[in-house]
């Protein structure tokens, strides 16, 4: 995916407002992104425009080699449901649905059978934990288990890309480290590209590249892949610490 230019300026009265500015980004595949910012600094505007929410006013937004920005709504709606998994800080899910019910819904979309569908949720949904909650419909459910649905539904249709924008905003410390284990775990796992949209810098531990936005411009890009590497492998020894004291706990 490559970003050449993008530019996005919103017309409030007379006023323009020029929410992304000649952004040039480039994204490759299996790889963790940090799109890190204030508010107002132009982030979620670059996601929906990545995501084929929005147009650019001026700019190319290229993914295998096609524009998206000329696209149809046909085949925008098209192209989101082949390629695109949304994780969302609201987390987005029917309240009437069940989990199992809001984990195949993109699946619906793309017309998978029955069967498969029914099997390929209820598989994601114990990836996640869940698998004895499926019956649960989001009002039975705690936030943290709601966005574990949320990651579930994003991830059951293997998108190539996956957004989440401020997934972790209405989440403790506690449940936040849960999901960004989760929703980094599942990405690394199928080779997916991530695309995490927050202005919480304590994230950026998760990610290959920080791309730190202001006033809708790159601010600055800093690789931290070998950064991630060093906390996965400090989490790592952490746990294998805390393992060893409870059986020798166990042993006494």
């Amino acid at each position: 995916m490559e970003l050449q230019n993008v530019r996005k300026v919103y017309r409030v009265g007379d006023e323009r407002i020029i929410a992304v500015d000649d952004v040039s980004l480039s994204f490759e595949k299996g790889k963790i992104y940090c799109l890190l910012g204030i508010s107002g600094s132009g982030k979620s505007t670059l996601l929906n425009l990545i995501a084929g929410l929005e147009k650019p006013t001026k700019g190319s937004i290229l993914f295998h080699k096609k524009s998206i920005e000329k696209m149809s709504e046909k085949n925008l709606a098209l192209f989101r449901q082949k390629y695109i998994g949304f994780v969302f800080q609201q987390y987005n899910l029917l309240p009437t649905l069940t989990a199992l019910e809001n984990v195949m819904l993109p699946l619906i979309f793309r017309k998978t059978p029955r069967a498969v569908r029914k099997k390929k949720a209820l598989a994601m949904l114990k990836a996640v934990g869940l698998g004895n909650r499926y019956k649960h419909k989001p009002s039975e459910m705690s936030g943290g288990q709601q966005q574990r649905v949320s990651i579930a539904r994003a991830f059951v249709n293997e998108p190539e890309v996956v957004f989440a924008d401020e997934p972790t905003g209405n989440l403790d410390t506690k449940t936040t480290i849960e999901m960004m284990d989760l929703i980094t775990g599942m990405a690394k796992k199928f080779n997916q590209t991530l695309i995490i949209v927050t202005h919480n810098v304590e994230l950026s531990v998760y990610c290959d590249q920080i791309i730190r936005l202001r006033d809708g411009n790159i601010e600055s890009i800093e690789e931290c892949t070998a950064q991630r590497l060093a906390y996965e492998a400090q989490r790592a020894a952490a746990s294998e610490e805390a393992e060893a004291v409870a059986v020798q706990k166990d042993g006494e």
